[in-house]
C-alpha cells in the first residue's frame, strides 16, 4: 500500500487527486476503522492512519475520513480551542482550501467564507497570491496554509496577503519549516523533480523556510506569534490525535 500511495502522489495532478478522493475516501474508512487513532475534526476512529509523502514518505498520518495531515488536525484543536473562529461573525479568505476543511467552514453560517487558488476546483475565485483581486482591509482571517514554499515571489504574496488583512485582524500562515535551519534555503538551478523531491520535500516547492520565516514576516509588517501548541496538549493527545510534536502555528496580526 505504501509504494501504490507513493506512486498515486508523484504522477496524478493534484486537482485530479481531490476528485478521485471522494471516491476511495468512503472505501478507506471502513477498511481501517478502529479504536487507536482518532480524527478530532470529525470524531472517527481507525486502527491506523495512511501514509503520506512526496518525497520521503511518513506513516500512520493521512486520516482515511477526512484527508487531513498533522499540520490540519493541530491547526483544528488550535482554532477550536483557542480562538472564536467557530463563534463569532468573520469574513474568512481560505487559500488552497483542504479538504478536511472545506466543506465544515462552508458550513458556519457565521462566516463569510471565500476560498481562492489558481488551480483548486474548491477555489471561489480563482487568483494569484501575488496579485490578488480583493480590496484593502478586505479579511478579518486569511488561512494561506502549506501554499507560500511554492511562491517563487513569496515577498510579493506576504505583501498582498498583508494588504487585503484587515486591521486587527489574524492570519495563519502555515508552512513546511525546518527549525534546525537559521535561514531559509532556495536553489532554482535545481531542475530535477526528483532532486527537488530529495531536497524540498516535494517537486513543486522552491525552498524550504528556516527560522527566519518570522522574521520575514514581520519585514512585511505582521506581528508574528510562533505557536507550540503541542506543548499544550497531553502526550496522549499528540499520540491519540497523530499529530507532530513540535510544529509551530505561525499566527499573524495587522
Amino acid at each position: 500500500m505504501k509504494k501504490l500511495f507513493k506512486f498515486i502522489l508523484n504522477t496524478i495532478p493534484r486537482p485530479l487527486l481531490i476528485r478521485l478522493s471522494y471516491v476511495a475516501r468512503p472505501i478507506l474508512v471502513l477498511f481501517l476503522k478502529g479504536k487507536r487513532f482518532t480524527d478530532p475534526i470529525d470524531g472517527k476512529s481507525f486502527r491506523t492512519f495512511l501514509p503520506y509523502g512526496y518525497g520521503n514518505q511518513r506513516n500512520n498520518v493521512l486520516s482515511p475520513s477526512t484527508l487531513s495531515l498533522e499540520r490540519h488536525r493541530l491547526l483544528w484543536l488550535y482554532l477550536k480551542n483557542e480562538t472564536d473562529f467557530f463563534s463569532a461573525k468573520k469574513k474568512v479568505l481560505h487559500f488552497a482550501p483542504e479538504q478536511a476543511f472545506y466543506k465544515r467552514f462552508r458550513q458556519l453560517k457565521h462566516l463569510d467564507y471565500t476560498t481562492t487558488d489558481l488551480l483548486s476546483p474548491l477555489a471561489d475565485v480563482k487568483a494569484d497570491i501575488c496579485n490578488l483581486p480583493f480590496e484593502d482591509n478586505s479579511y478579518d482571517i486569511i488561512l494561506c496554509n502549506h501554499v507560500l514554499e511554492h511562491i517563487p515571489d513569496d515577498t510579493k504574496a506576504m505583501q498582498e496577503l498583508y494588504r487585503v488583512l484587515k486591521v486587527g485582524g489574524m492570519g495563519i500562515f502555515q508552512i513546511p519549516q525546518d527549525l534546525n535551519r537559521e535561514t531559509t534555503f532556495e536553489d532554482d538551478s535545481i531542475t530535477d523533480k526528483k532532486e527537488r523531491a530529495a531536497i524540498f520535500g516535494q517537486y513543486d516547492h522552491v525552498r524550504i523556510y528556516g527560522k527566519d520565516y518570522f522574521d520575514k514576516l514581520r519585514s512585511i509588517g505582521f506581528t508574528v506569534e510562533a505557536i507550540d501548541y503541542t506543548s499544550k496538549l497531553s502526550e496522549s493527545d499528540v499520540e491519540h490525535y497523530c499529530l507532530a510534536k513540535g510544529e509551530i502555528i505561525p499566527v499573524v496580526y495587522k
